[in-house]
Parts: structure tokens; C-alpha cells; sequence
């Protein structure tokens, strides 16, 4: 993609992939369900969890899993407040945009 991802739209996506699992997921499976909308290395992932985690949006446990301890994130009633947030500042935005598009005059 083009288009640069600033950290409030990784945060939305992020917490939108979380949501998606009332119980919660683990890193590497955020990974691959964000790379579903863009390109996203682990090693961009970590750092957004660690913000979400400071900012409450997110809380974290462990559970055992083959033998290992797999991390899980889910997302925290403040993490849905601010993700309801993204959802409609984005809604905005992309009406706004499309809106520019579509207005365009083709020559």
C-alpha cells in the first residue's frame, strides 16, 4: 500500500482484529489477521500491544499451550470505548475521502 500507517490507525486496527475474539488471541495470530488488511511485521506489532497495554485499551494473561506459555491480548472496556471511538472518527474520514474521489472531474 501507498498510503503511511500512523500509529492511532495501527492502534484502531489492532484493537479491531482483537475485539474480534471475545476471549482473546495471542501476537502471532494478530500478525497474520492484520497482514489480512496490511502489511505488518512483528516487530511493529510488539510495540503497539506494549502502547494499547499502557493505555488500558488492552489487558494481557497467559494460558499454556502445547507445553509453552503463549501470551493472549484482549481488549478492555476502555479498549472498546476507544475502539468505538476509531471506528467513528474513521467512518468520518473515509466518507470525506471518498466523497473527494468520487467528486472528481475525469479528463
Amino acid at each position: 500500500m501507498v498510503f503511511n500507517t500512523g500509529a492511532a490507525l495501527l492502534d484502531a486496527i489492532v484493537l479491531a482484529v482483537v475485539s474480534k475474539e471475545p476471549e482473546g488471541t495471542y501476537g502471532y495470530k494478530i500478525t497474520q489477521d492484520v497482514r489480512k488488511v496490511i502489511e505488518l511485521s512483528e516487530s511493529t506489532l510488539y510495540p503497539v500491544l506494549r502502547r494499547l497495554l499502557k493505555d488500558e485499551c488492552l489487558e494481557v494473561y497467559d494460558m499454556e499451550c502445547g507445553g509453552r506459555n503463549r501470551r493472549y491480548y484482549k481488549v478492555t472496556s476502555r479498549g472498546w470505548a476507544q475502539l468505538q471511538l476509531y471506528e467513528s472518527e474513521w467512518r468520518e474520514y473515509a466518507a470525506k475521502v471518498t466523497s473527494l474521489f468520487e467528486g472528481q472531474e475525469r479528463n
